[in-house]
């Protein structure tokens, strides 16, 4: 039986003032219903009566989860292949040019099944990759031959040994998240760069799905970052923001996935142009985009 946390204040600020929102369906694993809070005072949204650290493993086990198992089956996930060289040049462009350097000591947590990782090893950058998963860690070695290391390890690194630590769609899910950005400070040179993507629950396509949203993604995310909240918690570790990015192809990949979550079919042209129109907003502001990525320096 899995053990549950309730939040009776914000996981984020720790407020008080916290209500619900709406109920989401896992739609990967177990079918079942979670409530999402949101707190009023640093507009983090939460899912409320998580599975713990050692309950929530079961969540993960599909042949689905495209982070951990490199799948292509279905139509969304060979989109995701077909553009995932792109997206892997634009996130080194993202790190070489806020970080100022080519080539330095890069930490990426939740390396999934390490492409990004080894897309930055053969750029040049001596690569540490940490990942939870032990499938993924199999298969990183098997199609990148690239050895991931137990996200265990975060706390025997060197203190003051990284140029940048990277969270590609991570932090959302990594229940002691305030002793893990107290750990990515420490880690972290003079000057280092922290970039962290997450979904933006502001953003137009959220607020066209609603409950239906893919990157609710209940309970594997147990946060629901605004900008707000993602630039509030940040300074409250002492990191100073220097900046938001779009992640302009996870509108179309979120979006196919919840117009197949909202009527059980993929209807790719609706998808496409609620995609385009999340996009289109973020033209005007990054923050209002499907995902944001976040810089941030020590």
């Amino acid at each position: 039986m899995s053990n549950t946390i309730h939040y009776n204040n914000c996981p984020a600020c720790s407020g008080a003032d916290i209500e619900f929102v709406l109920k989401a369906k896992d739609e990967t694993v177990s079918h079942d219903y979670f409530e999402i809070w949101q707190c009023n005072n640093c507009t983090l949204r939460f899912t409320q009566d998580v599975p713990d650290e050692e309950s929530i493993g079961r969540y993960y086990q599909s042949s689905e989860y495209i982070s951990h198992s490199n799948t292509s089956k279905g139509m969304v996930n060979k989109l995701y292949h077909a553009v995932r060289s792109v997206t892997l040049q634009t996130k080194r462009k993202l790190v070489e040019k806020y970080s100022g350097i080519k080539g330095g000591n890069l930490l990426d947590i939740g390396a999934g099944t390490g492409a990004f990782a080894a897309a930055m090893k053969n750029a040049g950058w001596h690569v540490t990759g940490l990942e939870p998963d032990e499938t993924a860690r199999a298969n990183a070695q098997k199609d990148f031959n690239i050895e991931l290391q137990p996200t265990e390890n975060l706390f025997n690194l060197n203190r003051e040994s990284f140029d940048a630590i990277t969270l590609w769609h991570v932090l959302e899910h990594v229940h002691r998240m305030h002793e893990y950005l107290d750990a990515f400070h420490t880690l972290l040179k003079p000057g280092g760069t922290l970039i962290i993507a997450v979904p933006n629950y502001t953003s137009y396509d959220a607020k066209i799905y609603n409950a239906n949203w893919a990157a609710y993604d209940v309970p594997r995310h147990l946060y629901h970052f605004s900008p707000a909240s993602m630039q509030k918690l940040l300074s409250a570790h002492q990191f100073t923001p220097a900046g938001n990015k779009p992640m302009w192809f996870d509108s179309f990949y979120v979006s196919l996935l919840s117009e197949k979550y909202t009527s059980g079919k993929s209807n790719f042209i609706k998808a496409f142009f609620n995609g385009l129109r999340s996009n289109r907003k973020a033209l005007q502001n990054a923050s209002n985009c499907s995902s944001v990525t976040y810089i941030a320096k020590k």
